[in-house]
C-alpha cells in the first residue's frame, strides 16, 4: 500500500492560501503544548484507534507528527481503517511557519 504525502512547506502554502485543510497531529501532549499548527486536531498516537470515531471518514486528513515517523504509522493504520490520509514527510522538524500554543 502506497501512503500518499506532502511537506511541510506545501502544507504551509495551502494554508496561508486560505485553503481549509483537516490536519491530525499525532505527537504526545508535552509536544503539541510545545507548539502545533492553528486549527489542527489532536488524537496521540496511542489514542487513535480508541477515538477514530472522532474522523470523519468524509474527509481526507493529514497527518502530522515531530519528524513523519509516527504520522507514517498513523497513516498505515488510518488507511487500514478505511480513512483517506497524506503523511507530512519531515514532521514539525521541518516546519517553517508559525505555530501556536494553547
Amino acid at each position: 500500500m502506497t501512503i500518499k504525502e506532502t511537506t511541510p512547506e506545501e502544507v504551509a502554502g495551502r494554508l496561508n492560501k486560505g485553503e481549509a485543510l483537516n490536519l491530525l497531529d499525532v505527537r504526545e501532549q508535552d509536544e503539541w503544548n510545545e507548539g502545533h499548527v492553528a486549527g489542527a486536531k489532536h488524537i496521540p498516537l496511542g489514542q487513535l484507534d480508541m477515538r477514530l470515531d472522532e474522523l470523519d471518514p468524509d474527509h481526507e486528513f493529514i497527518v502530522i507528527c515531530r519528524s513523519g515517523n509516527r504520522s507514517g504509522m498513523a497513516c498505515e493504520l488510518l488507511s487500514n481503517k478505511g480513512l483517506k490520509v497524506v503523511n507530512m514527510t519531515g514532521g514539525l522538524l521541518a516546519w517553517t511557519d508559525k505555530l501556536v500554543r494553547d
